[in-house]
């Protein structure tokens, strides 16, 4: 075969992580494989969201820990070094550069292709390259898009002239607005609220529903989130709309709202949701609709498209947009591929290797602001439209020893759903400082459907704040 043309077992267009994951799979069944990305391997997690989002907050969330520490609040009156922590967010995010990401997809022997990929049929795909040329590639079993989401934006006059930040400006910038507005009441907007107020920045923070912060979680997760952004000085507005934006002769966005109120900040940040990167994939040649997401069953195969040789794996099929539950789908359709392809019986039982069903029963989540939130499975917000027989379970986890230990005042709530006709944990959400690390052991009593009966044997050390495991349950019997 030319340079022009060549022939794959397996495409891959996007090499995010998740697109990165199912490739490494792939291949490892022994099928061939390239990889397609216009922009740097990693994608939105390495560069623009996950690692320099974190790498912003982690010095927050430590010196906001230790402001409660006895002994040690002194040590920590001061403001942050902030050139270090933005060079420690350069590192972090590999100074944009993917060598690294370039040398492991060496290592699994995936090959590369850097350039736009667009569809001109079934199982065809046409690539133009970063150097301006085109390669036809044709797939041989199947495409698998892992081309991910972009920011939503509003639809607002004028909006291009304002230079508005996403996602991206907020997780990149080289320098502290000295005022910055974030519209949105979701985890970019609390978690970018939380770092550029810590950072230096006058924060507004304008939610538009009357719900709150973190719509989707518990209701006093929101709560709590809040109060904590305006213990930090972030000016936090619910129910506030933006009308209008501008950016005046001085360099300042003007932003008109719906109270009536002016707010003059140096940047603005749009965090309101993300769109699929589905627009300019070609994928009317397949019968697809362009712009749209790309629904999918339990194996993460288009389901609209005939003849099974569609796959899509990561926040582009609309499952559980984030990073981790992207990485497990590309697993669950690697394996899918893989043994379709070698002829094997695909296991398509509930917790089968083949089915990707935690997306829909025990998506784990943690937002990285002071408290912090973590939650798995179910929420009483979907109790009500199910109309399970559930019983909720509170408990105050500042009277848990280990969170006393943790920092003095410790405030955090802790709250897990129980089927009580199965007798197992369906839902559990924890908030306050630390409660991220108890997270994986909540996804595990959801995902394994652990009896009650049988979690009482599973004994916390003390004194830790997983101690709130063994509350939760007394409160539960009594």
């Amino acid at each position: 075969m030319d340079d022009a043309s060549r022939t794959y077992d397996v495409i891959v267009i996007g090499a995010g992580p998740a697109g990165e994951n199912v490739a490494e799979r792939t291949r490892s069944a022994g099928l061939s494989t390239v990889i397609l990305e216009h922009e740097l391997l990693g994608g939105e997690c390495s560069f623009w969201a996950c690692e320099p989002s974190k790498a912003l907050l982690r010095p927050v969330i430590a010196r906001a820990d230790a402001l409660r520490v006895p002994g040690l609040r002194q040590a920590v009156q001061g403001p942050l070094d902030v050139p270090a922590v933005l060079a420690h967010r350069d590192t972090m995010a590999e100074h944009w550069k993917d060598d690294d990401q370039v040398d492991w997809l060496d290592s699994v022997s995936v090959d590369l292709i850097r350039g736009h990929g667009r569809f001109t049929g079934p199982r065809q795909v046409e690539v133009r390259t970063s150097d301006g040329d085109t390669v036809q590639l044709t797939a041989r079993q199947v495409v698998v898009v892992a081309t991910g989401t972009g920011a939503a934006l509003p639809d607002l006059p004028g909006l291009d002239s304002v230079r508005p930040w996403t996602s991206r400006e907020a997780t990149s910038a080289d320098r502290v607005p000295g005022r910055l507005t974030v519209v949105g009441g979701g985890v970019v907007a609390v978690e970018m609220a939380t770092a550029w107020q810590a950072l230096g920045s006058q924060v507004t923070l304008l939610v538009r529903s009357e719900a709150g912060l973190l719509p989707r979680m518990e209701p006093f997760a929101g709560e709590l989130v809040a109060e904590g952004l305006r213990e930090l000085g972030v000016d936090v507005r619910i129910g506030t709309s933006v009308l209008s934006v501008e950016r005046d002769a001085a360099d300042k966005v003007r932003t008109q709202v719906s109270d009536g109120d002016e707010i003059v900040s140096d940047e603005i940040l749009f965090a309101i949701g993300r769109t699929p990167k589905t627009q300019d994939l070609g994928l009317e040649t397949i019968g697809l609709t362009p712009g749209e997401w790309l629904p999918v069953d339990d194996t993460c195969r288009v389901t609209s498209v005939p003849d099974g040789w569609l796959y899509a794996v990561g926040d582009v099929n609309h499952r559980a947009l984030m990073t981790h539950q992207g990485k497990y789908q590309a697993r669950m359709a690697g394996a899918v591929i893989g043994a379709r392809a070698n002829g094997e019986q695909v296991d398509d039982g509930k917790w089968g290797a083949h089915v990707a069903t935690a997306d829909a029963e025990a998506v784990p989540q943690v937002v990285f602001t002071h408290p912090e939130v973590a939650s798995v499975g179910l929420t009483t917000r979907d109790i009500e439209r199910s109309g399970r027989r559930i019983k909720v379970v509170d408990y105050d986890i500042g009277r848990v020893a280990g969170a006393r230990q943790y920092a003095e005042g410790y405030r955090g709530t802790a709250r897990m759903l129980l089927d009580e006709e199965r007798d197992t944990v369906v839902g559990v959400t924890f908030v306050g400082p630390g409660v991220g690390e108890l997270l994986y052991s909540a996804t595990v009593a959801v995902v394994s459907e652990v009896p009650v009966s049988r979690l009482w044997h599973a004994v916390p050390a003390f004194p830790t704040i997983s101690e709130v495991w063994l509350r939760l349950l007394e409160t539960c019997r009594g």
